[in-house]
């Protein structure tokens, strides 16, 4: 059967592959453009496992909110480039839909949800990594609702981080407010009590070797060490920082001014935590010389 334009271009409009690898399914197939598009999907898959270990630590974050209902999703990829694929966009918009309709207890949980086009969230990725060629992962993602009498707030920068709050007695400008401090300012936790305990005593062994170092009487070393853990309180919970609006006053000083308090914040930037694979471009150049 001959492989017609416009049977290729049907092929590429249904599955979103690229020209030459729908014309030679199409041969491999006789022009049968149904068996073509279940190869297609089947070599999808494969190559979504095969693209699978390698590191996706790019992408961008979604952040939405309905109501009294917040919600931030990450979907990564291994390139900045692709992260700004009109595809991948749109992929990333439905998944954060989905998580907003849907509220799914688990990443795992979502990837069996449907989005738009009657294709599961799993079945979307594996598409679009068939489409752009990288590894694409649904990291993770938060899903923030008030309770009586609070707000959710929201504040996002570019698509590289997104803050969710919570915040009790207060308003939505002043939720919002608390939101773009949080995005800049990276606050660990709230208040002093939420610091988790390994963290303060790393630091706290810290100032202590720094102070051992000074000669003083322990008793002034003990005093130097304990006013530099309060200085370390206030520059990592939310209550002892700068307003970033008005640094002559604490975050606690306005949440009080407002009788608010926050009780969760959520703070996602894209690729935190993720190790990200360093290139070595001369050893690459080297093997492929030592391969000519």
């Amino acid at each position: 059967m001959a492989i017609t334009a416009s049977l290729v271009k049907e092929l590429r409009e249904r599955t979103g592959a690229g020209m030459m690898e729908c014309k030679k399914m199409l041969t491999e197939t006789n022009g049968d453009i149904e068996a073509a598009i279940e190869e297609l999907r089947k070599r999808g898959a494969a190559q979504a496992d095969k693209k699978a270990g390698r590191v996706a630590a790019e992408g961008t974050i979604v952040t939405l909110v309905d109501g009294s209902t917040g919600v931030a999703v990450e979907i990564n990829s291994e390139t900045d480039f692709s992260a700004k694929n009109e595809g991948f966009v749109a992929f990333a918009k439905q998944v954060a839909s989905a998580v907003m309709a849907s509220k799914p207890a688990s990443v795992e949980a979502l990837a069996d949800i449907d989005v738009e086009g009657g294709q599961t969230v799993e079945a979307a990725r594996q598409a679009l990594i068939q489409e752009i060629g990288e590894n694409i992962t649904v990291r993770r993602f938060e899903i923030v609702e008030a309770g009586d009498g609070e707000v959710v707030g929201a504040y996002q920068h570019g698509n590289k981080i997104s803050v969710l709050t919570r915040v009790k007695g207060g308003s939505e400008e002043l939720a919002k407010d608390i939101a773009m401090h949080v995005a800049a300012s990276k606050p660990v936790c709230v208040s002093a009590d939420q610091v988790p305990a390994e963290l303060l005593d790393k630091e706290r062994e810290i100032f202590s070797a720094q102070a051992a170092e000074s000669g003083k009487p322990a008793e002034i070393m003990e005093k130097m060490v304990e006013g530099r853990i309060r200085k370390y309180l206030n520059e990592v919970t939310l209550l002892g920082q700068a307003f970033v609006k008005d640094p002559d006053q604490t975050v606690e000083k306005l949440l009080k001014s407002a009788g608010a308090e926050v009780t969760q914040f959520v703070r996602y930037e894209v690729g935190e935590g993720i190790e990200k694979k360093e290139d070595d471009f001369v050893s690459e150049v080297m093997a492929q010389a030592g391969k000519a």
